[in-house]
Order: structure tokens, then sequence, then C-alpha cells
């Protein structure tokens, strides 16, 4: 059984609060996006998970790894046979895009189908949360609104349909930013703008209304994002915003052209770049 994981873009990205259980509050629109790995899962009589991957080198012990999590997640309450799990990532690692929950949460979709696990929505949910704080928006397959830690989910069509005949294109200048650092150095504040409002502004007027709360702080540590978003802004795009704590950034162009010279500039310089239309 096979899943291709999508990686994501945070549309606007508020920090508002800390909260007693160590995270932050955010809010913020993610939309799944198709710059995707592929994750195929299949029996093996050895008991418990074994992991192999291929494509872009994932750092760390496999013990760590969200797809091997979810298994062993899963494992504590159900009885799972033996599963041989591989990945071939794709998706940039400390990019922001989301790549490594999205894989842990289609893990446990893929568990669902496979091994007939019964549980109620809410309970998929609460072990998604689990895993990461992302994972539970890659439970579903639509753009959505979250709030909380990430787990709190309103699914927001309404930001594809404007959207509609705009492409994007996405930079990663290759720096690799550490989540729990990016947390560490962020200030909280009040959210300055109801992105549930968004749609009802044109995309070139976003640049006055929204942000990403970390994006300054990435920018004066990192001069490759920095750069990664004067070249988009160049480029003619009429919204760039990095995506997450960093360090992929996008822009939205009305023009394909724009957006596959700025993707294929990129590429040329050893860059991993993607570029789609809505």
């Amino acid at each position: 059984m096979i899943a291709f994981t999508p990686a994501k873009i945070n549309i606007g990205l508020f920090v508002t609060g800390r909260r007693n259980d160590g995270f932050h509050d955010l809010e913020s629109i993610f939309i799944p996006i198709p710059w995707k790995d592929a994750l195929e899962i299949q029996l093996q009589e050895e008991p418990g998970i074994q992991l192999n991957t291929s494509g872009l080198q994932i750092p760390g012990a496999p013990e760590d790894n969200l797809i091997v999590k979810a298994y062993n997640l899963l494992a504590r309450t159900h009885e799972l046979p033996g599963v041989k799990a591989c990945v071939v990532k794709n998706i940039p690692l400390g990019a922001g895009l989301g790549g490594g929950s999205s894989n842990g949460a289609h893990m446990l979709r893929l568990l669902k189908e496979f091994c007939s696990v019964n549980a109620t929505p809410e309970q998929w949910n609460q072990w998604a949360a689990a895993l990461g704080s992302d994972c539970p928006f890659f439970m579903q397959d639509e753009a959505a609104m979250t709030y909380g830690r990430g787990e709190r989910i309103e699914p927001n069509p309404f930001i594809l349909t404007h959207l509609k005949g705009w492409n994007m294109a996405i930079l990663h200048p290759g720096v690799h930013v550490s989540t729990r650092e990016a947390f560490a150095a962020i200030k909280p504040s009040p959210a300055p703008f109801d992105l549930r409002e968004l749609t009802t502004h044109r995309v070139e007027d976003w640049e006055g209304l929204i942000r990403n709360d970390f994006e300054k702080i990435i920018r004066k540590k990192y001069d490759a994002v920095d750069q990664a978003i004067i070249q988009l802004q160049q480029a003619g795009a009429s919204y760039v915003q990095m995506t997450g704590t960093g360090s992929a950034v996008f822009g939205l162009f009305r023009n394909e052209k724009e957006a596959t010279e700025i993707a294929r500039w990129g590429t040329e310089r050893g860059w991993r770049t993607h570029c789609s239309a809505f």
C-alpha cells in the first residue's frame, strides 16, 4: 500500500501566545501542495517496523522518525503485524514544509486501512497530535485554518478558490532551520489580522495584512533565506513569504512564466525548487 505525502505552505503565521504545556498558540492557513514524498508499507515476517529510506538523506536515528513513531504509537493499543516501510524523500527537511509531519500522519492513515484499525476521528486526531503539531492537518486533504499548536483545524476551501489561476514558486536555499531554535527566539503577540477574512482581500494586498512571525528572525540569521525572498520579489511575485519556521520561501505569481523562470533560476543555483498552479 502506498501514499504520496504532500508538503504544505503557511499563508500567514501568527504566534499569539505561550502555552502552559511548553508549546505556543498559533494561527495560520495551511495549504497542501503537490511537492510529495512516496511512502509504501508492506507486511514482513519480523515483528515491529523496519524503515528504509532513499532520496534526500534523513538525519537522526530511525526510532526518531515520525513514520516509526506512528507505528509504535498505534502498536501500544493495537495488535499490529510486522511492517516494512519505505519512504522516498523529495521534500526538503528543516524547510517549514511539513514533510516529516506529513510522513507521520500518512503512516497512521496507511495503518488505518492496512491493518483495519477502528477508531473515532477524534482518536485519530489525538494520535496525530501526539506525533507532532502539524500532523493533525495532514490527516485530511484540504486547506484549513489551524489554531492552538496546530491540533485545532477548520477546513477552509475558500482560500483555494481565491487562489485559482495563481502560480506558486518555492525556493529552498539549502538551509536547515531548527524549529526548536526558531520558537526559542520568538516573542508572541496578538494576531494583527483575522485570517478567516483573507479571501475578502486581493492577493496583491496581502503584504500589508499578514506576515510570518518567524520571517524577520530567520532572515536575519540566514542570508540565503533573505536572498530567496528578495529574488522572488524581484521576479514579480505579488506576495512573498517564508513558510513555517523556514527556510523555504514561496512567491505567488499571476504570470506562469515568471514563476517558472524563478524556479529555474533557483535550480541552476543548486537550490531545491517547486513550481505549480493552484
